[in-house]
């Protein structure tokens, strides 16, 4: 889920989001081994046959040194495959993986640099020691069953997304595969704060470069071989995020566009992990080094369509994000432009690496609708002076299921006994309780594509 910049291109205060999220553990990438750079041409991620979940059967015992018996005619029974996934998957992965540990993401090898500048003062020193403490196994562990969760049910989305299916139908299968392997439908009271849906499906088209979702009683939208489509959901387990996202397209004549903002991604994906030459990163590196690098690479790409060739321009206004506990958008930003801002990448830090890459004007502005909604913690009911008593259930509805968390419409309304919460609505968002997210867009007639995973800075 991309993170909007703000006009001022300044970070958001840290005071509120610390009072809510005193530092906590936030690692584990969700990234598996492949899953951008090995992913065949169509976007299919080509792990279908390895789920890691595969359980082994016990031997047959030998008959040296024991008497022969009669052999029986009888048939035995062959015994089914354990551990197998569903096509849809529908199994909860606390089935599959019983007794197991969730597969680990791909762990790269962090080098030191030599720059004694980089070296951290101690208090800062043990302020990480304190948040590495808290990263015990229940930590990752939460983190590596959201990322798995994640990469079964976008395996399956890449085998339906294809012209002639609704985006109805697209955001359904997400929802409900999501909610069948962490096992959690939402539907009681606090369910869905214990695992489920990071944040409200996006299916974009086009020049619509974000934060699109199908909304109930909405115009049905259809899927065509000419379309461009991101495809941006989130898990989590117990508020760990992961956030990854994907696009496809029909049309080779978009193949270039696509290879751009995947190349893009696996740069910055790769710059928190490795140290490459020249410049530093992982641990300590700048924000502003790492963004001119992501754009050196996607802009060096060109896509020629309907015989004019077009340079492929990085959005500047939507970045990548750090991510807090039940916080899509933590407060750190990632840009893919260059740009100049003092934050640094630290041990524990979980970022969404996402770039976008376009044929228009690399900028993304407001458009009309409501992609979802999020909870304005900083604004108690008290004190906003709510009146309403329509108002004042539904945010008890709210903070009750989502809490922090950002929902759309459908999320709301399949909670039982929500109903005509429309007004209800309007006066949570008028008295600033309630933030809402709409749709960014470029031109119209360009088309705009996204590629993200989610990748921690080693410790």
């Amino acid at each position: 889920m991309g993170s909007k910049t703000p006009e001022d291109h300044q970070s958001p205060t840290q005071a509120g989001i610390a009072a809510v999220n005193p530092p906590k553990p936030a690692a584990a990438s969700g990234l598996v081994q492949g899953a951008l750079e090995g992913e065949d041409e169509d976007g299919d991620d080509g792990d279908d046959d390895n789920l890691g979940a595969d359980l082994k059967s016990g031997s047959q015992p030998t008959n040296e040194g024991k008497k022969k018996k009669k052999r029986s005619n009888k048939k035995k029974k062959s015994k089914v495959a354990a551990g197998q996934q569903t096509t849809p998957p529908t199994l909860a992965l606390a089935n599959l993986f019983h007794h197991q540990r969730y597969p680990e993401g791909e762990i790269v090898e962090y080098a030191t640099s030599n720059n004694d500048n980089l070296q951290r003062t101690t208090a800062e020193e043990l302020r990480h020691l304190s948040v590495l403490d808290n990263m015990d196994d229940e930590f990752l562990n939460d983190y590596r069953k959201a990322a798995e969760t994640h990469r079964q049910v976008r395996q399956h989305v890449q085998t339906i997304a294809k012209p002639g299916v609704s985006m109805s139908q697209l955001a359904q299968e997400i929802e409900d595969g999501v909610r069948a392997l962490v096992d959690h439908q939402g539907l009681e009271k606090g369910d869905a704060l214990k695992a489920g849906m990071g944040f409200p499906t996006g299916l974009c088209l086009n020049n619509v470069a974000a934060h699109w979702t199908p909304n109930p009683g909405a115009k049905e939208v259809i899927l065509q071989y000419d379309d461009v489509l991101k495809v941006d959901f989130g898990v989590h387990v117990k508020g760990r995020i992961v956030d990854s996202a994907f696009t496809v397209a029909f049309n080779p004549a978009y193949d270039n566009l696509l290879a751009a903002v995947k190349a893009a991604t696996n740069t910055g994906l790769k710059l928190t992990t490795k140290k490459p030459r020249a410049q530093e990163a992982g641990i300590d590196a700048r924000m502003d080094h790492i963004s001119a690098t992501i754009q050196e690479v996607m802009e060096s790409h060109e896509v020629t369509l309907r015989g004019k060739t077009i340079p492929v321009k990085a959005v500047r206004n939507i970045t990548g994000h750090n991510i807090l506990r039940y916080r899509i958008h933590g407060d750190k930003q990632v840009p893919f432009v260059k740009t100049r801002i003092s934050q640094r990448m630290e041990e524990g830090d979980v970022f969404a690496i996402e770039t976008f890459g376009s044929t228009g004007k690399g900028h993304a502005g407001d458009d009309v609708g409501v992609y979802g909604y999020g909870r304005n913690e900083h604004v108690s009911a008290a004190a906003a002076g709510l009146h309403h008593a329509s108002a004042k259930a539904l945010l008890k509805t709210i903070d009750e299921n989502f809490g922090t968390l950002v929902f759309s419409r459908r999320y709301l309304e399949r909670i039982p006994g929500v109903k005509n919460y429309h007004l209800g609505m309007r006066s949570l968002v008028a008295n600033g309780l309630i933030n809402t997210y709409g749709p960014l867009v470029d031109i119209p007639g360009s088309y705009v594509a996204q590629f993200e995973h989610v990748s921690s800075v080693p410790n």
